[in-house]
């Protein structure tokens, strides 16, 4: 419960400006997660989570800045044990099964892993996609064809 609860803790704290212990309080409750400010409050200290500028003069959480890739080893180990029951392929997809409502923290820790080679992961409730680029793709700038064109446009979007 606890492995689940944390990497609940660094989903949040990824997709939300997280300003306060009460804040992620109420975040965590709203998922059925029973908690106190005490255990808020270890949590915090165990992720070593910091608090850093938000931009508009306040403070929000952040992921560890010095995350060390042994740490994020051990915290997809951990993850692994406690959510994932299976693992199979199909060409250049990677399936990674889990327990009901396990793919997002398992997802999150793949990600922060920044493996080379990996294109994204996709996470549903129970099932994890991560695409794998092919070997002939690891070099290239862009997709060919009409998905390099759509990827151009995909990024002039993202640029304004």
């Amino acid at each position: 419960m606890k492995s689940r609860r944390q990497s609940f803790i660094l989903q949040l704290v990824k997709e939300h400006e997280v300003e306060t212990q009460e804040e992620l309080m109420t975040l965590l409750r709203a998922e059925d997660f029973q908690v106190t400010q005490a255990t808020i409050s270890r949590d915090i200290k165990e992720l070593r989570l910091a608090k850093v500028p938000n931009g508009k003069g306040g403070y929000k959480y952040a992921l560890p800045q010095g995350a060390t890739k042994g740490d994020l080893n051990r915290r997809a180990r951990r993850v692994f044990e406690d959510y994932v029951k299976d693992v199979d392929f199909s060409g250049n997809l990677l399936i990674i099964k889990t327990y009901p409502v396990g793919a997002h923290a398992v997802a999150a820790v793949l990600d922060e892993l920044e493996w080379p080679g990996v294109a994204g992961t996709l996470a549903g409730d129970d099932v994890i996609v991560l695409i794998v680029r092919s070997e002939a793709e690891q070099d290239q700038q862009r997709p060919p064809g009409q998905a390099g064109i759509l990827y151009e446009r995909l990024l002039e979007l993202l640029r304004r």
